[in-house]
């Protein structure tokens, strides 16, 4: 375990420390907010990482109530729309995230369009500033 977490560090500096964006093939979509993506490192490595969108938040499939159980099945189908299996992206703004072996990041399209800011204007997803989250079952 240990060495997978001084690996997931290597690979966290290495992307976080590019300016550039960093293109990403599109693996499959786990939710709304979150897909696994394969990444190329400068060294040629390649590496999967799951990739969690920057500044937004989208409800839960294993949600509290049906509510947003059927928000979440329509945002994550929505993504896999946006984020087919085997399409490229480019990511940008990588953060570390809370949980280990993800990242956040701005993630854009080839055409430039920012998968949040879709999901936000479709009413899929809300703004997240990575504080305490609010209910979906209003």
């Amino acid at each position: 375990m240990i060495k997978s977490f001084c690996n997931f560090a290597f690979i966290f500096v290495l992307l976080s420390g590019t300016a550039s964006a960093v293109p990403a093939v599109v693996d499959r979509v786990l939710d709304g907010d979150t897909f696994a993506a394969r990444v190329t490192l400068e060294d040629d490595t390649k590496i999967t990482v799951r990739v969690r969108l920057l500044d937004v938040d989208t409800p839960e499939i294993e949600g509290k109530c049906q509510r947003e159980i059927d928000m979440a099945l329509k945002a994550k189908a929505r993504t896999m729309q946006l984020l087919p299996s085997g399409s490229v992206v480019n990511l940008f703004d990588i953060k570390d995230d809370k949980y280990l072996g993800r990242i956040d990041a701005r993630v854009l399209m080839p055409d430039g369009q920012d998968i949040s800011k879709i999901l936000l204007k479709e009413n899929l997803a809300r703004p997240y500033d990575g504080g305490t989250r609010g209910s979906w079952c209003k």
